[in-house]
């Protein structure tokens, strides 16, 4: 009973992570494509401009906004109390509101995208409120990973099971959303699809969102210990002194920032790339199938993997090869072979790193634990989406204006792009992340000790002081 109750909620909890990353890959990656090429055609190719780079303004600014509203959100679930657990309350309601506000954010709310002012105005306010609903959520469900287990190496087959559902999630998306686009459109604009066929493609991202979210709240169950029982709750004026205080998770934080600009920034460019460079989008498809199986292999070799080399060499492993995908991309050009080949290379290691930068975060509740004597689950947990979200936000930012430089926008196809503008392309797609991902090795590298071995150690002793208590 006990095995099957465990297998039933790993299985919830990998459904949550898949439905989780759908969500986001569709936000992060493609919801400023759908803004650059299909939001605005006033017929002022000027005016389309400035209503992107107002729009990627506007949502930096709401994420860094968001950067002070996290760790509240953290505390917040860190001290809610429920029949059903502090987090899976907050993953039911914060994925059935993020998922509907997604929905609303592609489409032209009704025609008001030929106002811009009026579209700036509400755009802002939808956005805002599903990225708080969606910050609950995101926070609450990667969260209960150490919630879930005490041991390090039970955590590892969770976050695996967890990744092996995002990893299809997120390659999924890139498989279906340019076939899903066309049969909606009416209008298949050189592959690029229309308005249409982008609302029924996030239609069914916002039903698998609700779904994958409610079967979490149904099948998942936290531990009991007296580990994870505090009696004093932490305030807000003490917030900033848990996360500050707690260098391991701190220098991660930074290294896993560098790490993610790198990344996110190529990996929202692919279908640029595709579109525009290989001047065959339907390719695009071809990629993330190869992506799929791929990452799902990489995924299974996590344990093995992390157990033969440890985490702190898996990662430096992981970075070189994906830097050596970059390198390899730079010359690919117009060739699918050679393209394909970089992109595997580069990511591969992907769903590695993550478990890698995941697994430490967790171990690192414990570290802080034991270092203040005060457990907040959340809080820690949240420095993970808080650090995706802000360098999403940038990357997001930076793609728009590339795609504005490159002259990528509504209207534009691989034979009106000239080899200036591919040149402008190529430097922001491969030159500027490789030097963020150098320098979150160099981070990682040198700051973070957090190793397997010093987590055991810690966690024999805070559990040795139960016993005295």
């Amino acid at each position: 009973m006990k095995q099957h109750k465990t297998l039933g909620a790993r299985l919830a909890y990998t459904s949550g992570a898949f439905g989780n990353d759908v969500f986001y890959a569709t936000l992060s990656t493609y919801f400023i494509m759908f803004v650059t090429t299909h939001l605005f055609n006033t017929g002022n190719q000027a005016l389309n401009a400035k209503m992107v780079v107002m729009m990627s303004n506007a949502i930096l600014a709401m994420r860094i906004i968001e950067i002070f509203l996290d760790p509240m959100i953290g505390n917040a679930i860190d001290r809610t109390e429920s029949r059903w657990g502090k987090f899976k309350p907050w993953v039911v309601i914060g994925g059935v509101v993020s998922s509907l506000l997604l929905l609303v954010l592609f489409t032209n709310m009704g025609g008001l995208n030929q106002s811009p002012v009026l579209y700036f105005i509400a755009f802002v306010v939808v956005y805002f409120v599903m990225n708080v609903f969606y910050s609950f959520k995101d926070t609450a469900f990667w969260s209960m990973i150490p919630a879930m287990s005490l041991d390090s190496r039970e955590r590892e087959k969770t976050a695996t099971f967890a990744r092996v559902g995002s990893t299809v999630g997120t390659n999924l998306v890139g498989v279906v959303i340019m076939p899903i686009i066309l049969f909606f459109s009416v209008h298949s604009n050189k592959g690029t699809g229309d308005q249409q066929g982008w609302f029924w493609f996030v239609a069914i991202v916002a039903v698998i969102g609700i779904v994958t979210a409610i079967a979490v709240g149904l099948w998942t169950h936290e531990v009991q210990s007296k580990l994870r029982e505090t009696k004093d709750k932490t305030t807000l004026r003490q917030v900033t002194k848990v996360l500050f205080n707690n260098d391991q998770l701190m220098w991660l934080a930074f290294a896993y920032l560098f790490y993610g600009l790198g990344i996110n920034t190529v990996n929202a460019l692919q279908l640029y790339y595709f579109s525009f460079i290989l001047g065959d989008s339907g390719k695009y498809s071809i990629l993330y199938a190869v992506n799929t199986v791929v990452g799902l292999i990489s995924v299974t070799l996590f344990p093995s993997l992390a157990k033969k080399f440890n985490r702190k060499n898996l990662f430096v492993y992981c970075m070189l090869c994906m830097l050596l995908g970059v390198a390899l991309y730079t010359v690919a050009g117009a060739n699918f072979t050679l393209t394909l080949i970089a992109a595997e290379l580069f990511f591969i290691p992907q769903p590695l790193t993550f478990l890698v930068v995941l697994m430490i975060i967790s171990d690192a509740v414990e570290y802080g634990q034991y270092k203040s004597g005060h457990r907040d689950e959340a809080l820690t947990l949240l420095v993970r989406p808080l650090v995706d979200k802000f360098g999403g936000a940038i990357s997001n930012w930076f793609v728009s204006m590339v795609a504005v430089m490159a002259g990528m926008t509504t209207g534009a196809t691989a034979s009106s792009i000239t080899a200036h503008d591919q040149l402008i392309f190529k430097v922001c797609m491969f030159g500027i992340p490789a030097i963020m991902m150098v320098i979150s090795l160099i981070i990682f590298m040198k700051k973070v000790d957090l190793t397997e071995d010093m987590h055991a150690e810690i966690l024999a002793k805070l559990e040795a002081k139960m016993k005295e208590k």
